[in-house]
């Protein structure tokens, strides 16, 4: 149901486990994912003295002297991870109004021949700043956690269309392919565009996003945008284009984009990407629900591929160019 902050649908997932509640909670997981591929995230188990915490270590890591943050610059990594400066990442071909700290799971880098899949170079260890030790134990603990409360909410959203609620559990065993993104919007730019981040779909599959108290999230609503404020406690859910693929049209991925906050106000927010492993082939989801699946409208300029990594690596190449041709030349377009 819509509540005072937003009129996106509010999902509590506790009610998956009540016998009462749990006819009720699929059918508002349905019509959420069906309708505008957003929704508000109660009931998931993460504790407000865990959010508090990890907002707490976000702003201290943005705090910390530019060397520090330089130090580990994403520039440094073949496997895009680390610090980018601010308006170096592009979306949609326009520099983002932020900067961020691309962190993935800690993992020894694969050696990547020439006839394996340069996806490859997405796994491999993070870069974390010195002069913050806690951040590490921290992070990772977080992205451990919410990628049970999504692995949950994905199988949940599975039963609600009817579909077996394991079929991906396979494509997510062992080696899932995590993301944490740590955030700072430092209010409007110099040049007056107020791009945070520009419009765009996430390609993967779930991604829930922790904001702070300060707005400026907002989805596609017919031909124009709608604010989603924060809401105390809760997470924003949104479908990714490889789920909407999946289910043949029949769920739904939406732009949305960050409008800058006004004058030195600063945003910080943390999304958490859930995706499946990077060699996961992604296959159709069967059901009853097909009959009214509309099919996907593909966008030729961006072609999407049924083996995850391969869109995995396309994203990256997009947003961070500077980061391939250091490390990846054959990769980057003339």
């Amino acid at each position: 149901m819509p509540s005072a902050h937003t009129s996106l649908p509010v999902i509590d997932l506790s009610q998956a486990d009540d016998p009462t509640q749990r006819a009720d909670f699929l059918k508002q997981l349905h019509a959420a994912a069906r309708g505008t591929g957003f929704l508000h995230l109660t009931g998931h188990g993460i504790t407000d003295a865990e959010t508090a915490r990890i907002l707490e270590l976000t702003r201290a890591f943005f705090a910390l002297p530019e060397a520090d943050r330089l130090a580990v610059s994403n520039l440094n990594s073949p496997h895009f991870r680390g610090y980018t400066r601010i308006g170096h990442e592009l979306t949609g071909g326009a520099s983002d109004w932020r900067d961020q700290l691309d962190v993935g799971a800690e993992r020894t880098a694969p050696v990547v021949g020439p006839d394996d899949p340069p996806y490859l170079w997405l796994e491999g260890p993070n870069q974390w700043p010195r002069a913050l030790p806690e951040l590490r134990p921290v992070v990772l603990e977080w992205q451990s956690r919410l990628a049970a409360v999504a692995h949950r909410l994905l199988q949940e959203l599975l039963t609600s269309i009817g579909a077996p609620s394991d079929f991906f559990d396979e494509a997510f065993a062992d080696r899932p392919h995590l993301h944490t993104k740590l955030i700072r919007y430092p209010g409007s730019s110099p040049t007056g565009t107020d791009q945070g981040v520009g419009a765009h779909k996430d390609y993967g599959f779930l991604t829930l996003l922790l904001q702070d108290s300060v707005g400026g999230l907002q989805v596609r609503q017919g031909d124009g945008f709608l604010d989603v404020p924060p809401m105390p406690g809760a997470f924003v859910v949104n479908l990714g284009e490889l789920l909407e693929i999946a289910t043949e049209g029949y769920l739904v991925a939406t732009d949305h984009r960050v409008v800058s906050p006004p004058g030195a106000v600063e945003r910080y927010s943390v999304p958490f990407f859930y995706n499946p492993r990077l060699d996961a082939v992604v296959e159709t989801v069967p059901g009853e629900y097909l009959r009214s699946a509309p099919g996907v409208a593909h966008d030729a300029t961006n072609p999407l591929h049924a083996e995850y990594g391969r869109n995995e690596l396309k994203g990256w190449t997009r947003a961070h160019p500077a980061v391939a041709r250091r490390w990846h030349p054959q990769l980057v377009q003339a």
